[in-house]
């Protein structure tokens, strides 16, 4: 079954960095998602993808996925886009 490995970013609700720079391995569904007739959501039948592997580095997530012969692929984090301004700038 295929997976990803991602790093965890920073809440984008919240100031700290507490689980900022965690490697989650998450498994991938290789079924399509139908969607309930009744409420309208989407669901599948595996529940692997429910499934959500917290690691320390990105070596212990690649060495688990090794280990259990899974096909997981890194995907790499998005760089955080700052904006720099002064303060004096909002009354222009």
């Amino acid at each position: 079954m295929p997976a990803r490995i991602v790093q965890l970013q920073k809440n984008a609700m919240q100031s700290g960095k507490a689980n900022a720079g965690r490697w989650v391995l998450e498994f991938e569904s290789g079924r399509k998602k139908v969607p309930d007739p009744l409420t309208g959501w989407a669901g599948g039948a595996e529940t692997r993808e429910q499934v959500r592997l917290h690691f320390p580095t990105l070596e212990a997530a690649q060495a688990y996925a090794a280990k259990n012969g899974l096909d997981a692929h890194v995907v790499p984090a998005s760089q955080p886009k700052l904006k720099i301004q002064a303060y004096a700038d909002n009354f222009r």
